[in-house]
This record gives structure tokens, sequence and C-alpha cells, in this order.
């Protein structure tokens, strides 16, 4: 097989390269979706820590009742 027809793909290379491109278009953006979420997850977290470690000891018992 040479290389000028694996790139050809018997005629079908409009159909098919145009697809593989999608495809890692939305594999990339499904990385960077998830990477992006983890840190927004990340800074949710440490500013829920923060505020329960600096809420008063009283109205977290008064609310427990």
């Amino acid at each position: 097989m040479s290389s000028g027809g694996f790139w050809y793909m018997g005629g079908y290379a409009r159909y098919v390269w145009p697809c593989v491109g999608f495809a890692c278009v939305v594999l990339a953006w499904n990385l960077w979706s998830a990477r992006r979420y983890l840190a927004a997850a990340k800074v949710r977290a440490a500013r829920a820590l923060t505020m329960a470690a600096t809420e008063a000891p009283g109205r977290v018992a008064s609310e427990a009742q």
C-alpha cells in the first residue's frame, strides 16, 4: 500500500478525514472541559472548607439541634 493511497483512502478521504478531525476536536474539548470542571471543584471545596473552619462554634451546634 502506497502512502498516497492511504491518504486518499480509496476515494473516501473527503468523508473520513473530516470525521477524524471532528473526533479529535471533541476529544480535546472533553479533556479541556474535564480539567476546567476539576479546577472549579477544587476551588469550591477549598471555599467550603474555609467557610466551615471560620464559622462560629455556637452557630453550628445550634443548627444541629
